[in-house]
């Protein structure tokens, strides 16, 4: 694999996440941020979180496989699932670790990954996630954090389609692969740099 781009292996098949079936006192969180590789090893590490599934979502076709959605061929964005206690972490800090950690500002892709199946996504379940989303936007736009202005994508969730067996827990099991070195690592990095008191204690000294 070069490290131009995130995977490129091809998959057998997903299928839909049943959300009713999470544990009970556990909630949900849904976001896009380019290749699900990195954003999933951030949320892992985060205080709180419970797992961190990547899958696809944002889309009309049917269990989309892998290579449909990286040859864009679907509708999906590459997203994350986030279990997570909210009497540990809220929704709104979630939110906040989300935008510290990718570049909102570019428009279908994310550093050297290109199409919309790597857009930046928040897809809310609640008024009061959609809201938060929205309001986390206004913010950063009124301060002129990034110097552009935000194109994350705020959507109504609708299925989420669980990826490949091979892209679950990526970062933990390919730490030599080029792209997670050179590419993930760094978004890693940044999160515990900008949030030191919310890494995990078993992260810490990575």
């Amino acid at each position: 694999m070069s490290l131009g781009s995130c995977a490129t292996e091809t998959g057998q098949g997903t299928e839909a996440v049943d959300l009713s079936q999470r544990e009970a006192g556990t909630e949900v969180a849904i976001f896009a941020g380019g290749c699900f590789w990195c954003t999933e090893a951030v949320f892992e590490r985060a205080v709180g979180v419970k797992d961190v599934v990547s899958g696809y979502t944002d889309g009309s076709q049917e269990s989309p496989t892998y290579r449909q959605v990286s040859y864009g061929q679907t509708d999906h964005t590459e997203a994350i699932l986030i279990y997570y206690d909210p009497t540990a972490v809220s929704y709104e800090t979630l939110v906040e670790i989300f935008f510290a950690t990718h570049n909102p500002t570019q428009l279908n892709r994310q550093g050297p990954d290109v199409g919309k199946q790597y857009r930046s996504g928040v897809y809310f379940r609640t008024e009061a996630e959609k809201k938060a989303a929205l309001d986390h936007i206004a913010k950063l736009d009124k301060a002129g954090k990034y110097g552009e202005k935000i194109v994350t994508e705020v959507k109504a969730f609708d299925k989420f389609w669980l990826a490949e067996k091979y892209h679950q827990d990526y970062y933990e099991i390919n730490p030599g692969n080029p792209y997670i070195i050179n590419i993930a690592v760094p978004k890693v990095k940044k999160f515990k740099k900008y949030f030191p008191t919310l890494v995990k204690s078993k992260y810490k000294t990575e």
